[in-house]
């Protein structure tokens, strides 16, 4: 239970990053090709900061001080991006806010899930956050002050969510934020490390990840700009707790589904419906298509992320579950996502927002494929030993 509030505070400041970066840097008055790259450069910063802060974490076995850093980072780098008009600055204020808040989250699904153990129910807790969420973007809809509609409102409520995160993370108890070395923890980890967890399977599903997460591009950077500028649709936080109310229920109850068929089959089923609700948005451009859309994020995020951890925590050790859990979002989330708003800026300017979702769903069929390909792989060569 512990864990319930480190996981609501951080997914409220996703609930004011995720939606309204892009719109922050887009009322700065850079045009999409810049704000692509901007979001290419926060994503690539935010690959960074998990790698060194999970491996800090993994080698001190304390989370909670980086945590805290973390947080720490999200904030100072807040109010500058949103003052400052330079490319350049905004590149770097964006990298450091980027680091900052990327970083939280592995940790905190680390520790979450060293403590809970291999049969407890990591959905069950990572729910909460989702109530968060949507809680969080209504309240940002609605909010008859200081509405994130200009960049230093923006800038200020995570600043705001940022210091509550900090603080509720100094009240965490030492015991669930503290991993004990054995003493011979440094033999473990020479022997861990000749134990590769680099498989062949945890290789092939970290691509079906990282393919679908490329998929998800469109909708994580550009859908707020899309509703704004193409549909002329003032429901940012609308959508945005829409489809987070539709993923609750498929978080908590993805525990039994993934045992009954399996984190990489669920993997490869989301994969797909990433490609239906992209061609979605491509060909029905209406109020209507939109909500539809936003309710498959109950299998694109509400099964696909709780099968993803699942997946890290069969393939990695304990020992080394920051650096897996950072694996994941970093490997599987933020390389994608660099090259999906680095290539998703210029499709936006010169191809339209239509042109973006469609296109993009080939990334997500491809990511399912790789599951159904290396079954078959693995059904012939099963029946090539067969007598």
């Amino acid at each position: 239970m512990f864990f319930i509030p480190a996981h609501i505070t951080v997914n409220i400041i996703y609930g004011i990053v995720t939606p309204y970066l892009p719109v922050l840097m887009r009322n700065l008055g850079y045009n999409a090709v810049v704000v692509g790259t901007l979001l290419a450069i926060a994503e690539g910063a935010g690959i960074f900061g998990p790698f060194l802060f999970g491996s800090l974490a993994d080698r001190s076995g304390k989370y909670k001080g980086y945590i805290v850093l973390a947080y720490f980072l999200t904030a100072v780098a807040a109010l500058p991006l949103a003052s400052f008009v330079h490319p350049v600055l905004s590149a770097v204020f964006v990298a450091v806010l980027a680091i900052g808040f990327r970083s939280a989250l592995p940790l905190i699904d680390a520790i979450t899930t060293i403590n809970l153990g291999e049969k407890d129910n990591y959905g069950r807790i990572r729910v909460s956050g989702s109530i968060a969420f949507v809680c969080f973007v209504f309240f940002l809809q609605w909010v008859p002050v200081l509405r994130p509609n200009s960049p230093l409102h923006i800038a200020f409520w995570i600043g705001v969510t940022s210091v509550l995160a900090m603080v509720v993370t100094g009240f965490l108890p030492s015991r669930y934020t503290t991993r004990k070395l054995s003493p011979e923890g440094s033999i473990n980890r020479k022997t861990m490390q000749k134990e590769s967890i680099w498989t062949p399977v945890f290789i092939l599903g970290l691509i079906s990840i990282a393919l679908s997460r490329l998929a998800m591009t469109p909708i994580y950077s550009f859908f707020p700009l899309f509703l704004v500028e193409y549909m002329h649709w003032d429901a940012i936080g609308l959508m945005l707790a829409l489809s987070a109310i539709a993923e609750i229920p498929f978080i908590y109850f993805s525990h039994h589904l993934i045992k009954r068929f399996g984190a990489m089959p669920i993997l490869a089923f989301t994969s797909l419906m990433v490609a239906l609700r992209l061609a979605l948005y491509a060909i029905f451009p209406f109020k209507a298509g939109i909500i539809i859309a936003q309710l498959l994020h109950s299998f694109c995020f509400g099964l696909f992320h709780p099968a993803a951890v699942a997946f890290i925590s069969d393939c990695v050790p304990p020992e080394q579950r920051s650096y897996g859990m950072t694996l994941y979002l970093s490997i599987g989330c933020g390389i994608p996502m660099v090259i999906g708003n680095f290539i998703g800026g210029f499709v936006v300017e010169y191809s339209g927002y239509r042109f973006l979702f469609g296109c993009f769903t080939v990334f997500a069929i491809l990511g399912a494929m790789i599951y159904f390909v290396s079954r078959l792989r693995e059904a012939f060569f099963k029946g090539q030993k067969s007598p």
